[in-house]
């Protein structure tokens, strides 16, 4: 049954949002070229002040650098990190899924190894799902890991591998057991060093000119056994939680947020009614979405599975962020044709493509919402 809780962020959160802003301030270098899209600015050093502040792994256990904080703390870090347009690609796939993963599945070797590199902003880990001619058929997956010796040979490429070109690792779903009737059967999930194991990452260049995404290649590529995360043939059920971390947060609607800002500033103190109009229509969009995401925030909190939730907050938010480009341009006053509205609406038209596609199609979160709703 979908079902989504009622919770409000209390008086807390609101004083360390005022502590958010101050540091967004102080460190305006960072991002002299403001872009919410989670995907933008990889920038170590900025990872590493957020790691210094405790703002990465926040409701993580202390033993492993932590800071023990509630995910509603860690909502408003995120919603105000990505509102600003800070750069945040270096650490946002370890924080949001890596470490969540290793700290459920992994062993404590891997727990020590990893977390507290990540909590510091030091370590970067890209995710290796998706492969060429699969779609977001992930049990279609064809990279083999085969167990020889203490170690795992690994064949296979993924791809749209985001900054696999400059992170330091990568979980990748491979097959250590033979396909068979069960599609979802003998997957696990195998850390890879990207700098150390030998792994071919090609960088793939998109429409705006950047090169966030990657293909990497694995041609008998040797990770210790030990690299293993939790129990090997458990790979889908690993990914399956993993993918809830991925789909519920506030990056899920703000990613053209930086569009709605230029508009407004744009628009001026006194928006004509049709300008009025589109910017209501933003803001109420976006007042929803948010409510339901603080709502799986605080189901999270309360240990509650949240797939099937997860996938609608995506589902929605992602429509909302390629509708909100179309509704700023139509609405845009005649100025605003040139200057910092038309340079941020062109980025984020540019990189839209890819909202629909990253962390599960519309097709595969509608085929989740349909079973969590009894429909399938």
């Amino acid at each position: 049954m979908l079902q989504f809780d009622r919770v409000s962020l209390d008086v807390d959160t609101e004083t360390l949002r005022a502590d958010v802003r101050g540091f967004l301030a102080e460190n305006q270098a960072h991002f002299p070229k403001p872009n919410s899209d989670f995907v933008t600015g990889h920038d170590a050093e900025f990872s590493r002040k957020l790691g210094e502040r405790g703002w990465i792994g926040m409701n993580w256990p202390k033993q492993y650098g932590g800071g023990e904080r509630t995910f509603f703390e860690r909502y408003v870090v995120t919603e105000e990190i990505l509102a600003a347009g800070a750069p945040v690609s270096a650490h946002w796939i370890a924080d949001r899924q890596s470490g969540p993963l290793l700290l459920r599945f992994g062993t404590e070797a891997q727990r020590q190894t990893y977390l507290p590199q990540i909590v510091r902003g030091e370590a970067f880990f890209s995710i290796g799902m998706s492969e060429p001619d699969t779609g977001s058929d992930l049990a279609s997956v064809r990279t083999t890991a085969i167990k020889e010796g203490d170690e795992y040979r690994i064949n296979g490429t993924k791809i749209w591998t985001t900054d696999a070109h400059r992170n330091h690792y990568i979980i990748c779903l491979v097959r250590t057991e033979a396909a068979s009737e069960n599609r979802h059967a003998g997957l696990s999930q195998i850390i890879v060093d990207l700098k150390n194991d030998g792994a071919q990452v090609r960088p793939i260049a998109n429409m705006a000119g950047g090169e966030d995404f990657n293909e990497v290649v694995f041609e008998d590529v040797m990770v210790p056994a030990d690299r293993i995360v939790g129990e090997p043939g458990n790979g889908w059920a690993q990914v399956t939680s993993e993918l809830a971390y991925e789909r519920s947060g506030p990056e899920r609607f703000l990613s053209a947020f930086r569009v709605f800002v230029e508009l407004v500033r744009a628009c001026g103190q006194h928006p004509a009614p049709h300008e009025a109009a589109a910017i209501g229509r933003i803001a109420a969009h976006i007042m929803t979405m948010r409510r339901m995401s603080i709502s799986v925030a605080g189901m999270l909190e309360n240990s509650k599975d949240v797939v099937v939730e997860a996938a609608l907050v995506k589902e929605l938010g992602n429509n909302f962020e390629k509708v909100l480009p179309e509704i700023a341009r139509l609405a845009a006053p005649i100025g605003a044709s040139r200057g910092a509205f038309r340079e941020t609406f062109e980025e984020t038209l540019l990189l839209s493509p890819s909202f629909t596609l990253r962390g599960g199609t519309r097709e595969i979160l509608r085929g989740v919402i349909a079973r969590g709703l009894g429909l399938r």
